[in-house]
Order: C-alpha cells, then sequence, then structure tokens
C-alpha cells in the first residue's frame, strides 16, 4: 500500500512520532490528547447541550447589543443645543428635504444615516468571537468600546464618524466571516459574506475617503487568500479563475457599482441652487434648477460694455471678486482687495471696457464691437467702479508673485489697469465664446499673469483666496479663466442646454472638488487641533460646545483606563508576537494547546493589528488639519487587540502556572470526557451502533449504560493505540496494512458495516476539533480526513478477502 501522505504534511500537521510503539506509543498519545484537551476541557453534557450552547451565545450577544443601545441613547437629549459639527450636518439635512445643493468635503451617503453607533460593540465582539474562538476576548472587547467615554460620546451626535466606523466595522466582520468559509468556497454563506463585505466597502468610501484603509485591509487579505489559492496544486486553475472572479464581482464591482449609486441618488435629490454651486464649473451649475445658468440664455460672444463675471478653473478657486476692504498697512499697496470667492455674489461683477476710453459701449448710438483675442482691455468692477490692477508690490501671502488691487476713481486710473485678453490655443481676432473660451489675463506693463495661489488670506480678507500676478507664464488652470454670467442688451441670447455635462464628468468634477477641499481644510477660531501622536496616549480631546460657564459642556475625550491599556496592548503584542513568530520559525515544538493559542495570537491579533495600522498612520502623512476623533476608527481596532491579547495571554498563563498534581488531574478528567464525548456524539449519530458493543453478550438499554461501562472504555484505549500507530507510520502506512486488514476482518464477524466507518470518522473529526480549539484549521482538518481515509480503505479490504 503506498504511504498516505507525504512527508511535509506529516511533520506540519500530524507530528508523527518515530521510533515508538505498543505501551510507550500509548503514553504519549494519552500526554498529548490531555494536554489539548487541558485549558478548554470541553465535556459533553446531556442531551440538548449545543442547542444550549448555541442559545447562551445569542442571549451574549442580546446583552452586549442592549447594553450598547442603552448607554448610546441614555440622556440623548442632552444638550439641548447644536454640537460643533452637527451645525453643518445637520444643516445638510435640511439641504436634501429642501433639494438645494451644498458642497461637503465628504461623500454623500453619510448624511442618510444616523446613530449607527450602538453597533459598534455587538459588530466587534462578533468579530474578536469569530477570530478567536474565546467569549472572554469577546466580552473583554465589548465592554472596552461599551464603556469607553470617546466612543459613546461620538455616537450620541449628528455626525460621520460613528456612521463611517459602522460600515468600518461591518466590513471587518464580514472579511473575517468569509474568511471562516473557507472550506466552504461558493456556498450561500460564504458569497452571503463576501458580497455583504463589498456592500460595506462602498458604504466606508461613501462616508469619508478614509473608507480607502478598510478597503486597502480587505483588499491585502483578497491579495494573501488568492496567493494562497494559488499555490494549492489540488485546485485547478479554473477553480482558481472562478476564486478570482467572484472576488473581482463582489469586492470591486459591486463596491463601484452601489458608491456609484450614492452619487447618483446624491444628484438626483440635490437639484436645485444653493450655497455649494459656486465651487462647481459653469456647466456644472448649468444643470441646478434655480441657478442663473440653468435653462438660461445669454449672448454668446462677449462684447465691450458686457456685465460679467469671471470665474477661475481651477476647482474650488471661485470668481474674480473684490470689495471696498482695502489692504491693511504693510501688505504692498493700500489699495481695494481683490480676491476670489467661491459663492454668488454682486461683487463677482465686472464691465469690461476698452482701455482706452471711457465712453459707454452701450449707448444705442454705437455699434457692438466684440472682444477678440489679443485685445487691450480694462476691467471695472460694477460696485466700486475701480479697475483691476497691479504693480510691482510683492503680493500678500506669495513671494515673487504681484500684488493684484482695484485702483481708481470711476474707472479713471493709470496704465496699470491694462491687460491684453488672450484664449487658450487660438488665433489673434477670435471672438471670445462665454463658458466655452479659456482666457488668460496678461498685464501689459509688467507681462505677469493674473491667478489665484489658491491660498486662504487672514481675516482682514475675509479668509478669502489670494489673486495674484504671476511673472512665470507657465500655463496652469490657476491662471486660466472663462466668462460665466453675460449680460449685455445689446446682443441676442442662446440655450445654455447644450452645455449642461454628463454624469460621468460631474461625478469626476465632484471628487476633484471634494479632494481639494479636504486638502485646505483649516481650523476654525478657538478650536483645538490636534497631531497624531496625541491620540493613543489620549493627550488632548475636542471641546463639543460650551465656551462659558454656564453652559452645558461636552468635551470628547477617551476613557484613560481603555486608551492606555490598549496602548500597553499594542506594544505588549509586538513583543510577544515577535517572541513567538521567532520561537515558531526555528522549528520549537510546544504543545497543541499553546501552538493553537498562538495561531490565535499571531493570526488574529495580526488582523487588527494590521487594520489599527492602516487606520492610524497614513494620518502623519496628511497636509490637513486634524481631530481628536480621527483616531477613533484606529481605536475600535486597538480595543479589539486588546481582547484577543489578553485573553491568550491569560490563558498561557492558566497553562503554565498549574501545578503538576492538579494539571495531570485535569489532564485525566479531560481526555475522559473528550472520549465519552466523542462515543456520545457517535451513538447521537447513529443508534443502531449500540447493538454492535456487546461485550461478554451483555446488552446495554442505552448509549449512556454503555458510556459508563469499563468493557467500553477499554475498546476506546484500543481505538487510541490503532490511531498512534496511524500517526507514528504516516509516512510508511504499508507497514501497518497486514494488522489493518485483519482488524478489518474482526469488525466484519461481528456484524459492522463499512458504512459505519464514515460516522466513525466525523465522530473523530468532532473529538479533535473540540480538543484543538483553534490550532484545528482546514489543513489540520483535510489532513487527518486523509490519514483516516487511509485507515478505513486498508481496513476495508477484510471484508472483500484482498
Amino acid at each position: 500500500m503506498p504511504p498516505a501522505t507525504g512527508g511535509g504534511l506529516a511533520e506540519t500537521e500530524l507530528r508523527p512520532r518515530r521510533g515508538r510503539c505498543g505501551p510507550q506509543a500509548t503514553r504519549a498519545a494519552d500526554r498529548d490528547v490531555a494536554a489539548r484537551a487541558a485549558a478548554r476541557n470541553p465535556k459533553r453534557p446531556a442531551r440538548g447541550s449545543r442547542r444550549f450552547e448555541t442559545a447562551s451565545r445569542w442571549a451574549l450577544l442580546a446583552l452586549v447589543t442592549l447594553l450598547s443601545f442603552a448607554t448610546r441613547f441614555h440622556r440623548l437629549d442632552e444638550p439641548p443645543h447644536i454640537c460643533w459639527d452637527e451645525t453643518h450636518f445637520g444643516k445638510m439635512g435640511s439641504y436634501y428635504i429642501n433639494r438645494t445643493f451644498f458642497f461637503d468635503v465628504h461623500p454623500p451617503l453619510g448624511k442618510f444615516c444616523a446613530f449607527l453607533g450602538s453597533w459598534l460593540v455587538p459588530f466587534a465582539y462578533l468579530t474578536v468571537l469569530d477570530l478567536s474562538k474565546s467569549l472572554s476576548a469577546a466580552l473583554l472587547t465589548a465592554a472596552l468600546l461599551t464603556f469607553d467615554t470617546g466612543c459613546l460620546t461620538l455616537s450620541q451626535y449628528i455626525l460621520l464618524d460613528p456612521i463611517l466606523m459602522f460600515f468600518i466595522m461591518a466590513a471587518m466582520l464580514s472579511m473575517v466571516k468569509y474568511n471562516s468559509c473557507v472550506d466552504r468556497p461558493f456556498s450561500a454563506p460564504w458569497w452571503f459574506w463576501l458580497s455583504l463585505t463589498g456592500v460595506s466597502l462602498a458604504g466606508a468610501l461613501g462616508v469619508k475617503f478614509v473608507g480607502l484603509f478598510i478597503i486597502l485591509q480587505v483588499g491585502l487579505n483578497t491579495i494573501a487568500d488568492l496567493w494562497y489559492l494559488f499555490g494549492d496544486l489540488s485546485l485547478s486553475l479554473v477553480t482558481v479563475g472562478k476564486h478570482l472572479t467572484a472576488r473581482v464581482l463582489c469586492l470591486i464591482v459591486l463596491p463601484l457599482a452601489l458608491y456609484t449609486a450614492t452619487f447618483a441618488v446624491h444628484f438626483m435629490v440635490l437639484s436645485k441652487s444653493g450655497p455649494g454651486d459656486g465651487f462647481f464649473s459653469s456647466a456644472f451649475q448649468a444643470r441646478l434648477s434655480g441657478n442663473n445658468l440653468h435653462n438660461a440664455s445669454i449672448p454668446e460672444h462677449l462684447a465691450y460694455g458686457s456685465v460679467i463675471t469671471v470665474k477661475n478653473l481651477q476647482m474650488a478657486i471661485g470668481y474674480l471678486h473684490s470689495h471696498r476692504h482695502l489692504y491693511p498697512e504693510g501688505i504692498g499697496a493700500r489699495q481695494q482687495q481683490v480676491t476670489t470667492y467661491l459663492h454668488k455674489d454682486y461683487n463677482n461683477l465686472w464691465i469690461i471696457k476698452k482701455h482706452n476710453t471711457n465712453s459707454d459701449p452701450l449707448d444705442p448710438s454705437f455699434p457692438v464691437e466684440f472682444v477678440r483675442h489679443g485685445d487691450i482691455i480694462r476691467l471695472e468692477h460694477k460696485e466700486t467702479s475701480r479697475n483691476l490692477h497691479s504693480h510691482y508690490h510683492e503680493a500678500p501671502l506669495t513671494r515673487k508673485h504681484y500684488q493684484v488691487t482695484g485702483y481708481g476713481i470711476n474707472g479713471t486710473g493709470d496704465s496699470n489697469d491694462f491687460w491684453r485678453i488672450e484664449v487658450v490655443n487660438r488665433k489673434f481676432g477670435n471672438r471670445i465664446k462665454v463658458l466655452r473660451s479659456r482666457i488668460r489675463l496678461i498685464h501689459l506693463v509688467t507681462g505677469c499673469v493674473l491667478g489665484s495661489s489658491g491660498k486662504v488670506l487672514p481675516k482682514w480678507g475675509w479668509e478669502q483666496l489670494e489673486v495674484t500676478c504671476t511673472p512665470y507664464l507657465k500655463e496652469t488652470l490657476n491662471s486660466i479663466w472663462n466668462v460665466e454670467d453675460h449680460i449685455n442688451p445689446k446682443l441676442p441670447n442662446i440655450s445654455l442646454n447644450v452645455l449642461q455635462p454628463s454624469f460621468p464628468e460631474i461625478l469626476l468634477e465632484s471628487h476633484m472638488v471634494m479632494i481639494w477641499g479636504n486638502n485646505g481644510l483649516k481650523p476654525k477660531d478657538n478650536e483645538f487641533t490636534s497631531k497624531p501622536w496625541h491620540w493613543p496616549i489620549n493627550y488632548q480631546g475636542l471641546r463639543f460646545s460650551g465656551v462659558n460657564d454656564t453652559d452645558f459642556r461636552v468635551y470628547l475625550l477617551g476613557n484613560p483606563v481603555v486608551w492606555w491599556l490598549n496602548l500597553l496592548s499594542i506594544a505588549l503584542y509586538l513583543l510577544s508576537g515577535s517572541i513567538i513568530a521567532i520561537a515558531m520559525q526555528r522549528g520549537t515544538r510546544v504543545p497543541a494547546e499553546v501552538a493553537g493559542l498562538s495561531q490565535v495570537l499571531l493570526r488574529g491579533g495580526g488582523q487588527v493589528l494590521l487594520g489599527w495600522m492602516l487606520h492610524y498612520f497614513p494620518f502623519f502623512l496628511m497636509g490637513r488639519v486634524l481631530y481628536f476623533h480621527h483616531y477613533f476608527p484606529a481605536m475600535l481596532f486597538s480595543s479589539m487587540l486588546t481582547g484577543i491579547l489578553w485573553d491568550t495571554l491569560l490563558r498561557l498563563c492558566a497553562w503554565g502556572l498549574a501545578s503538576w498534581p492538579l494539571a495531570r488531574g485535569i489532564h485525566v478528567a479531560g481526555i475522559l470526557s473528550l472520549l465519552l464525548g466523542t462515543a456520545y456524539r457517535l451513538f447521537a449519530l447513529e443508534p443502531d451502533l449500540l447493538p454492535l458493543f456487546q461485550y461478554n453478550y451483555r446488552q446495554f438499554s442505552s448509549p449512556e449504560d454503555c458510556l459508563s461501562s469499563p468493557e467500553f472504555l477499554d475498546h476506546i484505549r484500543k481505538v487510541m493505540l490503532v490511531i498512534d500507530a496511524a500517526v507514528t507510520n504516516v509516512e510508511d502506512l504499508s507497514s501497518l496494512e497486514e494488522y489493518l486488514v485483519s482488524l478489518g476482518r474482526k469488525h466484519r464477524t461481528v456484524g459492522v458495516k463499512l458504512s459505519s466507518f464514515s460516522t466513525v470518522g466525523e465522530s473523530l473529526l468532532y473529538m479533535l476539533e473540540k480538543c484543538l480549539g483553534p490550532a484545528f484549521t482546514p489543513a489540520t482538518r483535510a489532513a487527518w480526513s486523509q490519514l483516516y481515509g487511509a485507515v478505513v480503505q486498508a481496513m476495508s479490504r477484510g471484508w472483500d478477502g484482498e
């Protein structure tokens, strides 16, 4: 008979003990099995225990969920005033109701949801339970999150963070669940959890771009999973291709479709003009009802005397703007400020005039004269009658750029008010089209180009954006403009409906504006910003509300015990995990219980540690303003790591510190409980086997009578001898062939059927699963199944006489 398996399987999964036989092998088997049972000691109680165990698990989950909701909804009506970013997100709810378009730096999905933070605790509980197979680890994690003041506070307000964390934890739980279905690929649960992972990823990214971090984690897990499948030579390339296709559909196509759908709903609902119009292009605004460009008809070509608005083509720069306020002392020339402004305003209006005359071009006695590429023009601010002006004074914020001001009285100024208008990629003499022509304004005296640096001016500039005249003539979007509004009663109008963009163009533009807005976020007045290194140590919180002593004060700060324990756990995990990983890599032989707990620590703990790192370290690279609440997604992962780490370490300590007599008693009781439980499992699966166990013609009326007999215990001891011999000779089972054939004949004589061996095999695997716990991996199960199959194949020859 050929070997049942190769050397690699024998060495890694079954751990053969060469050179042992007879009583020595029996003692070795007893010691190993007892060691596996010592810590967990899973007894098999009376009938219905699994149902009781399932009910207990559901009861604990219900208790955790109820406690989470109770703590989050307690005193939800306090304080009676708006706190922090509720000012924005609460207002956005009214915008949706009124279908008024607005701009936010985050994707739209988070505005549709509220109070999902209560689900974070049960999601974390289930994730840790699946990773560690330990109720105590899951309960510890749930307790940390339930009683953390930071998570509790953050979940009680109309904010995006609890909704973001809901989808992050949902994605993490779904990923862990479909990983646990690895031995049942393409089954209904496998498809369900894989699809739910994709849905959760779309939700996380649809709330905030921070959702990219959980997408990265799921992506890394998927790559590792596919790489393992690719290396499994028992799988055909067709099967590997099916796995790849399933993951592409569920983890790429499905999330992208859902993510795009949220924007489609967002744009469909927000169809009316609102405060966010100015952040977007003229073509985008043309689709919003109530906007002056919606269903509008304006003159097509620019003419002298027209009242216009000039919009910068760089995303979220806005309109050329001026107001009566002057630049302060020491900031260039003390003349009228010129800025860019993102919102519609009368101060955005300019009149285009010839450079060498003050006559009114709208006078009916004058013919219409169009502005052409290369003309020298003057732009007069309609509200203040000052001309757009530049000179050699340095710009307020950007070095080596020139200041741009409003200068003159009633349109009368000097030669520094003259600009040459040029259309990008056009010939001299061509007319300039409204909305379509991309123009540059070049200062005639200095030769610089009008543009916006995108920098935010201080309070004296009303926090609008700086306008400069750059001497660098390189063509960039910051220095390219287009004419948007155009009023000239002497010209015929054309419809703008043809300019409305398609959905892909809208989607692309909205993302470019959001990215720009995120990068440009600045702190508000009297607001405490923080740095990433502050967060894990709970160094500084965030004031939500309450400035005066009489106010109801809300201050976001984590529970110091929870946060410092999490920080300690991260350091302790890196130390203990490194030691265990090195020991395992060096081939150190440890008992099965220790090996199983080590695998939980390295694999389960490694997953959540990766999540913590991906949700924390990228913030060190961000240039935008940062707040304390940005750490909370990472805090979820650190709390799960704490639950797994301390549960595992305490189990290892309990195993290592047990006194020898007590440990031996636990071993004996554990092995007997496991064996009896396995036998009970055998009779539960196939009651017809009970009459086969007749010792000295003694009949047993029930499985309990059989299990309690000394003869049956002796029979089990013999079964263990056979199993030990098979493991010892796993690389050369042919040496046991004669013995196994003889054993098969004995079983045939007493009336055993070949079909009963499948039930025995199932009971054996059940016993191993309960004994080994987390160490009973799919690979271990496959190895034992292969070994048992080889033994049964040899014994079956006793039936046919071969």
